[in-house]
């Protein structure tokens, strides 16, 4: 029996009798829209907090709020490079790029790892700076009203990536709006710096500004390991689980032998090897492929196409088609796979 491949998009009408296009607008379109809407609306609203505690900042001499308006222009400025990577991924795919440009939502991601990860060093080094040469802080009422509005203003971004990022299923944004929701905590941490300053413990603004330096990195070393992870083309198991159990109720799956996935940006992909008897037709064959496909696109909203590949029972799998050594004249004897 001939093995059948299946690699449409992301519509069923070729299958017989369910003809449907799940709409008529591209849903990887539609989810990088709205991931550019998120990040343009999260810029501006970083960079109005941004600019009040840069002037607080200035006429205060608070380093721990120094410390704070630093990570949130960093935070404002890690828009940036989203941007560019969702502006990006509206392209086709080309002769060179077959799989499209998903691949740099990705490298975007590395980029604000990085962004994050200076502004601790920058918000580290004017801590310690300070602590060794102590200057005083002034309008504490200022500082406080800043750390309040750094609060809701990052808190406001965070719960805004978060819910746009979880529904397209971008990684990055994600991760960044998680980066907000810190920030916003150490943002009340100025605030109660600025009390024990008040109070007459000067050094508690620099240590203040410390505190906050090690939180940058706890949220370095977490979206570090999402952004990697997924750059390394790491899924989480679950997924994998869950494709594997909505298959094998799909009629006519004998077993499930290779599944493979990779995300391109917040676009899960997916390769699957499926074995069914070997007494079915091609025509046959290709049928319960179209139909398993089918049921996955429907059931797991976050896959953005599947290639099936299918296989007679007990020849299913990878290892059933690699060639197996062989010689070619007199040269060693050597394989494809």
């Amino acid at each position: 029996m001939s093995d059948v491949d299946h690699s449409h998009p992301h519509s069923d009408s070729d299958h017989g009798h369910h003809d449907h296009t799940h709409g008529t607008i591209d849903p990887e379109l539609l989810t990088t829209e709205r991931g550019i809407w998120a990040v343009k609306w999260s810029l501006i609203g970083l960079a109005v907090t941004a600019a009040f505690q840069v002037v607080v900042v200035f006429f205060s001499g608070s380093v721990a709020l120094l410390a704070d308006t630093i990570h949130n222009i960093a935070d404002a400025a890690t828009a940036i490079p989203l941007w560019i990577a969702f502006t990006l991924m509206r392209r086709q795919p080309s002769r060179r790029f077959t799989y499209g440009y998903g691949r740099v939502e990705d490298v975007a991601g590395v980029m604000i790892v990085l962004t994050i990860l200076f502004s601790a060093v920058v918000a580290g080094y004017e801590s310690i700076n300070r602590l060794l040469h102590p200057q005083s802080v002034e309008h504490l009422w200022a500082v406080a009203v800043a750390s309040i509005i750094g609060f809701a203003g990052n808190e406001l971004v965070a719960l805004f990536r978060i819910r746009v990022g979880k529904q397209i299923n971008s990684a990055a944004l994600v991760a960044d709006g998680y980066h907000a929701r810190v920030d916003g905590l150490t943002s009340l941490a100025v605030l109660f710096g600025a009390v024990a300053v008040w109070l007459g413990y000067p050094l508690a603004d620099p240590i203040v500004g410390l505190v906050i330096t090690v939180a940058i990195l706890a949220i370095v070393w977490e979206s570090g390991k999402t952004v990697f992870t997924r750059l390394l083309d790491g899924v989480d198991p679950e997924v994998t689980d869950e494709i594997t159990h909505a298959l094998n109720h799909a009629q006519g799956v004998r077993d499930v032998t290779e599944i493979r996935l990779r995300w391109l940006g917040h676009r899960l992909h997916a390769e699957i090897n499926l074995a069914v008897s070997p007494k079915l037709s091609v025509a046959e064959g290709h049928a319960i492929a179209v139909e398993a496909r089918h049921q996955l696109m429907h059931s797991l909203p976050y896959l953005s196409n599947v290639n099936i590949h299918i296989d007679p029972e007990h020849l299913s799998g990878e290892r059933h088609h690699r060639i197996i050594d062989h010689a070619h004249g007199g040269l060693s004897k050597h394989s494809h796979r």
